[in-house]
């Protein structure tokens, strides 16, 4: 077990040495709208990360961080209770850790937006996380005239959508929250 963690170690420092290597245009997230974002996703949820935990999955060969959430607000969906786990690629165990290029940076304690889906993950079967990375998750921010949200991809070069659109949603501009919300409840339902 040792040895084989020692081996999956040393390829994950071999990926992120050649991620961090790689110019910024390596990095391929297609754009997803908020459409594709509300529909593909059973749960949008808004409110606080409590806690995080990074872990070997049980086959020891990738770390997995667990965020314990609680929703202020439900969008879409429900994850069966105010406050519920999901879990992201990557994190820190020991003295080593793992960056996923373009994915999801969650910080207990700051609000985020979420979008959800259950998926499999590297030794985890239907775990409930942000499928599209950095486009499903929006650090909600105090802004003028009250609360926004950012999307985390907008540092990100995506690939274009069918449209030609590049910019994650929102651009890299904030997003008045509630029209946000409402945004995403008028997808959700249909309308």
């Amino acid at each position: 077990m040792v040895h084989r963690r020692q081996f999956w170690s040393f390829v994950a420092m071999l990926v992120l040495v050649a991620a961090v290597a790689s110019p910024a245009s390596a990095t391929t997230l297609q754009r997803a709208g908020l459409d594709e974002l509300v529909r593909g996703n059973a749960i949008v949820v808004s409110g606080r990360a409590l806690d995080a935990r990074s872990y070997w999955n049980a086959e020891g060969t990738f770390i997995l961080t667990d965020i314990t959430f609680v929703a202020d607000t439900r969008l879409k969906g429900d994850p069966g209770q105010r406050e519920f786990r999901f879990t992201i690629l990557g994190g820190t165990v020991g003295n080593l850790t793992t960056i996923i290029v373009g994915g999801p940076e969650v910080v207990p304690g700051k609000s985020y937006v979420l979008f959800l889906n259950r998926e499999d993950l590297p030794g985890v079967d239907r775990a409930l996380t942000i499928r599209e990375l950095s486009q499903g998750i929006f650090d909600i921010v105090d802004g003028p005239g009250g609360m926004r949200a950012v999307s985390q991809a907008r540092n990100e070069r995506l690939v274009a959508d069918k449209f030609g659109k590049t910019d994650p949603v929102g651009g890299t501009a904030e997003i008045v929250l509630d029209q946000f919300s409402r945004d995403i409840r008028r997808v959700a339902s249909g309308r």
